[in-house]
């Protein structure tokens, strides 16, 4: 069960992080990257591993992203 309360965190972060990819929309992973963190704990406490590494993937691309932005672009 928590796997899968880890894989929706994951798909709510990660619809987040798609339109945060576009310039000037960067400052949403920002409320992507709370999300995300719920779902690595949840995952972590989970005995499955998919919905973690799910959530890190996301996790990655957005911090990514933060990165090449500057933190907000």
């Amino acid at each position: 069960m928590l796997n899968l309360l880890s894989i929706l965190a994951g798909i709510v972060a990660l619809v987040i992080v798609i339109p945060s990819t576009i310039p000037f929309l960067g400052w949403g992973n920002w409320f992507a990257l709370p999300v995300v963190v719920i779902g690595i704990g949840l995952g972590a406490m989970s005995s499955s591993n998919g919905g973690r590494n799910f959530c890190l993937i996301v996790f990655a691309i957005a911090v990514i992203r933060l990165m090449l932005g500057g933190g907000f672009i």
